[in-house]
């Protein structure tokens, strides 16, 4: 079973009206953390085994799991000497196995992927973040890694402009305007898929970033490709994309829910 691993461990300075007395991670989207529907995407492909590398506020996280059925469950319990619960309704998550790994507060995303390599099994894993919501099929994902042979592989978006574009003619007309139009470049949007060999690239450093030394390695060794994915992207950074995010999902036009 080709593994998940998860960053969880980021401050998330940006998004401080949510993240202030909780890890970004579990930050609602329509009242389940975002790291549930980060999940719940992998499971649906058939990848229900997962490595949380911790760090702010891990014990959220770790309290969150290990309440796991009672917070997601109603229940009825029969309190006395041996407490006994009965816990109603059935959840395709229940076959989860999450590993939770404390990487550290200040560690960095390369630091924390290597503090977990005893717990990757699988010749093949994957990585993600906490906080990017997509539609990516990361079984054609997988797929299309396994195919080509490369030790990396990273799933690119093309981003939105921030801004409206307008075109203009030599004489300052304006002949066509364009609402945040998609931008001609493209982008990370995590979803990575590594070889076990993505180790030899980490040093034992906290402060190893892992979108720097490391894949900027990888892509100098040819061994790095890109997964072009056309479909949604949406990373939760501010609080204006946690409301649009929520908006979203209660308006029933979530374009990452591909599960049923």
């Amino acid at each position: 079973m080709t593994q998940v691993v998860i960053l969880c461990g980021g401050l998330g300075t940006r998004l401080r009206e949510e993240t202030e007395f909780r890890p970004k991670p579990m930050v609602d989207v329509g009242g389940r953390p975002i790291l549930w529907h980060i999940m719940k995407t992998y499971a649906h492909y058939g990848f229900n085994e997962f490595s949380l590398c911790l760090g702010y506020r891990g014990n959220i996280i770790k309290e969150y799991f290990l309440n796991y059925a009672a917070m997601n469950n109603d229940f009825t319990i029969n309190l006395g000497r041996h407490d006994q619960i009965e816990y109603h309704g059935d959840h395709e998550e229940q076959d989860f196995k999450v590993t939770l790994v404390d990487t550290g507060l200040p560690t960095m995303t390369g630091g924390r992927i290597k503090k977990i390599k005893k717990y990757i099994t699988s010749d093949t894993f994957m990585v993600t973040y906490g906080d990017g919501l997509a539609d990516v099929n990361v079984s054609k994902l997988l797929k299309y890694h396994q195919e080509h042979g490369q030790i990396g592989t990273v799933t690119s978006v093309r981003p939105s402009s921030r801004f409206g574009v307008i075109d203009i003619n030599d004489q300052n007309q304006v002949f066509q305007f364009r609402e945040k139009p998609m931008t001609r470049d493209w982008i990370s949007a995590g979803y990575f898929v590594f070889q076990k060999e993505f180790f030899n690239y980490l040093p034992d450093d906290d402060t190893c970033i892992m979108e720097r030394g490391p894949m900027e390695n990888l892509a100098k060794d040819k061994q790095l490709l890109a997964y072009q994915h056309e479909g949604f992207f949406f990373a939760m950074d501010t609080y204006r994309e946690y409301e649009i995010l929520n908006k979203m999902w209660s308006t029933q036009d979530a374009p990452w829910k591909v599960w049923s």
